[in-house]
């Protein structure tokens, strides 16, 4: 099924009952190859790079408070949202064998350009809680934020939608070389986060007639983009009408620093002009036996972050970023 056949893109289900589809291949119009080429590319990458590289399991983040379990079942979730395109292809690899996680649940989401989440849009800008940061009227920069988000819930606990939109969201099917692409666009930002789009994987569950029925979710994380992207991005619009001030990734809470196995993406796209496309590709290696379900995990700032963080902020203790400023 290619992507302009996408019968089922306009049904919500929930994630334990979306259609079973077949995998298929995924059409990268407009990016030039194919998704499942770029995966595959990323994955002999990592197996080149010393067998250790894939034994390394993919670091596991809070959920965040905007997960909906009621994503659509697609591999485009772009819907009318604006914004740089970008051809996400993961590998999803067991990382104690090496061997690829066949039919497992893949779901993503993440803020549009703007830094808004669907489904929260009266929250305005992601983790504000409705008030958002003040405008700064400039492009944003390498400079650290001045502060961080109020209104997210403590430890980045699970808010309630307060909306029906979903773009930005989509749940998929990883095939039998354990790879599965999304096209979306490139993530914004908001006060308090780097760029950074979320990921849950569920195994052990069965595709049948009624959907993917049981099963865990062993894997919950996040995707992190390079400085030199972002800033590229920030001169396109509709990414240079954002105004809320920005959190670089050595800033960023959650990114543990660990390159790759942190959830960093291997990214390519033509340095002049980032506005034709980015394709991201990365080897998620995850234990199919866990259950991490990001539940109650607390945010664990790097060295650098908290250093970051330290220099430049006052030293008070009310001054240090909560956990809730990075649960998003």
């Amino acid at each position: 099924m290619t992507e302009t056949q996408k019968p089922h893109s306009e049904q919500e289900w929930t994630r334990r009952k979306v259609v079973a589809v077949g995998a298929g291949g995924i059409a990268a119009a407009g990016l030039g190859g194919t998704a499942y080429a770029a995966g595959a590319a990323d994955r002999t990458g990592a197996t080149a790079a010393g067998a250790e590289v894939c034994y390394r399991l993919t670091s596991e983040t809070v959920e965040g408070p905007y997960y909906i379990d009621a994503d659509k079942l697609r591999r485009d979730i772009t819907e009318d949202r604006e914004g740089i395109p970008l051809l996400l292809a993961l590998n999803v690899i067991d990382s104690d064998t090496c061997r690829p996680v066949r039919n497992a649940a893949v779901d993503i989401w993440h803020c549009d350009a703007t830094g808004v989440y669907s489904g929260y849009e009266k929250q305005g800008s992601g983790g504000g809680g409705g008030g958002g940061p003040a405008p700064t009227g400039e492009p944003p920069t390498g400079e650290p934020p001045t502060g961080a988000p109020t209104g997210t819930p403590p430890g980045g606990g699970h808010q309630e939608p307060t909306d029906d939109t979903r773009y930005l969201r989509g749940t998929w099917r990883t095939d039998r070389h354990g790879q599965v692409a999304f096209r979306t666009v490139f993530p914004g930002w908001y006060r308090g986060r780097c760029v950074h789009i979320h990921v849950k994987v569920h195994v052990d569950g069965e595709w049948t007639d009624a959907g993917y029925e049981g099963g865990h979710t062993c894997h919950t994380g996040q995707f992190f983009f390079d400085e030199e992207s972002v800033l590229a991005s920030a001169a396109v619009e509709p990414y240079a009408s954002n105004t809320a001030e920005r959190t670089t990734l050595a800033e960023d809470t959650i990114y543990d620093q660990s390159g790759a196995q942190g959830g960093l993406l291997r990214l390519r796209y033509d340095r002049r002009h980032i506005d034709r496309g980015v394709h991201a590709t990365l080897t998620v290696g995850v234990d199919p036996e866990a259950t991490e379900d990001g539940q109650g995990r607390p945010p664990q700032p790097s060295a650098s972050a908290s250093a970051s963080a330290s220099a430049s902020v006052s030293p008070s203790p009310s001054a240090s970023p909560s956990p809730s400023a990075a649960a998003g």
